[in-house]
């Protein structure tokens, strides 16, 4: 994870518009580009986080790993307006190869990865529970329709939807167990290993920095 920007107290430095105010050092807001492979799941969950809207630039691109992080690159060398330039991924079932790539890749650009080993909705389990084993993606709704439930956030009809727009305010008050969970699985993994480590996630690399500028 990259370190906060230092604090600036000089009254003459300007940062994309904000200047520190004399009587005390604030601390700079920066400007997110979030590029996900996914068109609703990811960003609807993101545009969530109530964080002023010019701190975040959320696009869903339909694009897959190493052609998700190209179409990072160009968006990142065409507009170059942005502190922190994220990628959102899942492993699926692409090719070990190709997911390495597109992390190093992402690396060279300086580009940070918040990826999902098999897919994005293993964050949301962790925010129920540890979970260490695999599971495939019907696992995962069917899984995650039980959490739902019994923690009263899902009435008996409904079921997990991958498009849902209220997932992040339904799973808010649960994001420090997940955040925890996430970090522990990590851990679990003596070499750390992205595209073999299943179930695993960097979720929370993105999720710990966005926090920093809720309102």
């Amino acid at each position: 994870m990259s370190p906060k920007r230092s604090l600036v107290s000089s009254k003459n430095t300007l940062y994309r518009g904000y200047q520190n105010r004399r009587e005390k050092t604030k601390e700079i807001r920066q400007r997110f580009l979030i590029v996900c492979e996914g068109e609703k799941t990811e960003p609807n969950y993101f545009k969530s986080f109530r964080v002023p809207k010019e701190v975040m630039d959320i696009r869903g691109v339909a694009h897959n790993t190493v052609s998700l992080v190209k179409k990072t690159i160009k968006i990142q060398k065409e507009e170059n307006d942005y502190d922190q330039v994220w990628c959102v991924f899942d492993k699926d079932d692409f090719p070990a190869e190709n997911f390495e790539q597109a992390i190093e890749l992402a690396k060279q650009h300086n580009i940070k990865v918040a990826y999902s080993n098999e897919a994005f909705e293993i964050w949301y389990i962790l925010h129920f529970c540890y979970r260490d084993t695999p599971m495939s993606r019907q696992e995962y709704q069917n899984a995650l329709t039980k959490q739902l439930k019994n923690a009263g956030l899902m009435n008996n009809k409904e079921k997990y939807q991958k498009n849902s727009v209220d997932m992040y305010e339904k799973l808010e008050n649960l994001q420090a167990t997940a955040i925890r969970n996430a970090k522990k699985l990590l851990e679990e993994y003596s070499y750390p290993n992205p595209a073999y480590d299943n179930p695993s996630t960097t979720i929370h690399l993105l999720v710990e920095e966005l926090n920093k500028f809720i309102n």
